[in-house]
């Protein structure tokens, strides 16, 4: 099968014929049909993380496509079932984390795409328990960027605490933002977008957003502050002045998500004000197996609109410069 292969960190990506992969125990074979690019791959691909990928490996966690074969005691999901194989591959069942619904936290869990070879390839191995049920009409170009960019955004907003009446602001419109604006919407929250780009500001107008703000030509915690701070925010723009605006444009008792993982680790978050104005900070890392169900539920209902473009697998090495480069305008899927 062909497949595109990590050998080397920062280097291109190759083309090449692997072996098609057998399912074992509780595995089954997927026949891949759409591919998304997440940041993450390319992290992978650069060994950018502390611990690294074993080389060589098959990047991508947004596989989606049609069950081919399943293995020994597979009861869950059958031959010519639509399924998505997300970042979250494996996890152990029975720590404290994985029975009491934060499977995500488990400790001895494998990621796709990092520990467990993925979805650049026509065929991708998943095991049964972890892949997300695709509705039928959801086409599968929507449901591979939702299988992380949606149900990574998805949490954030549920962590933020969006309802009704509440102000929230997404920092960065992109592959995630973009996503993250429509799920407060879907909340019932009135939404703040803030980027550094119009045409993305654009964009976020169309898909809903209230407020656009440009912060290179505005200080987005000024205009933030005239409206009495905003209840939450939510960063997925990887620059660390984002997440530290991103603090500062919050009203008292107000709620900062981080998300994205920017190249510089630190930002600078006063103790002072945090304590006095009660101020919480929370990380949100992708969402549970219940949280991707409930994404493409609703996006099944209409509710929501990916925007990607689609791409030939063997364009990869391209479109990894293009999502550097912030060139991108939301998501990349390849077509298998």
């Amino acid at each position: 099968m062909k497949a595109a292969v990590v050998h080397g960190f920062r280097e291109p990506l190759r083309i090449e014929d692997v072996p098609k992969p057998v399912p074992g125990e509780g595995e089954i074979v997927v026949k891949i049909e759409a591919s998304g690019l997440c940041h993450t791959d390319i992290h992978a691909a650069h060994g950018d993380w502390p611990i690294k990928p074993k080389l060589p490996f098959i990047p991508g966690h947004e596989g989606v496509g049609i069950v081919e074969s399943v293995g020994r005691g597979v009861t869950r999901v059958k031959e010519g079932d639509r399924v998505a194989i997300p970042w979250l591959g494996y996890a152990c069942g029975h720590c404290r984390y994985c029975v009491s619904g934060w499977e995500t936290l488990c400790q001895s869990q494998k990621q796709t795409g990092y520990v467990l070879d993925g979805a650049y390839a026509e065929y991708a191995k998943a095991y049964a328990d972890y892949v997300g049920i695709v509705p039928k009409g959801v086409d599968p170009f929507d449901a591979a960027p939702l299988t992380c960019a949606g149900v990574t955004t998805y949490k954030a907003v549920k962590m933020s605490g969006a309802r009704p009446s509440s102000l929230i602001v997404v920092f960065g419109i992109g592959g995630l933002g973009h996503l993250a604006l429509q799920y407060a919407k879907v909340a019932g929250a009135t939404v703040i977008a803030v980027d550094l780009l119009d045409e993305k500001l654009d964009l976020a107008k169309e898909l809903g957003a209230d407020i656009a703000i440009n912060a290179k030509k505005q200080d987005p915690v000024e205009e933030i502050k005239k409206l009495g701070g905003a209840d939450a925010a939510i960063c997925v723009a990887v620059s660390p002045k984002a997440f530290e605006q991103a603090y500062r444009c919050l009203r008292p008792g107000g709620t900062v998500v981080f998300v994205a993982l920017p190249a510089d680790n630190y930002v600078k978050i006063p103790i002072f004000e945090t304590v006095l104005n009660a101020i919480h900070i929370q990380g949100s890392i992708v969402g549970t197996r219940l949280d991707l169900a409930e994404v493409f539920d609703i996006h099944a209902s209409g509710l929501t609109k990916v925007i990607y473009e689609r791409r030939r697998l063997d364009e990869v090495n391209e479109c990894f410069h293009e999502v550097e480069s912030g060139a991108a305008k939301a998501r990349i899927v390849f077509e298998v």
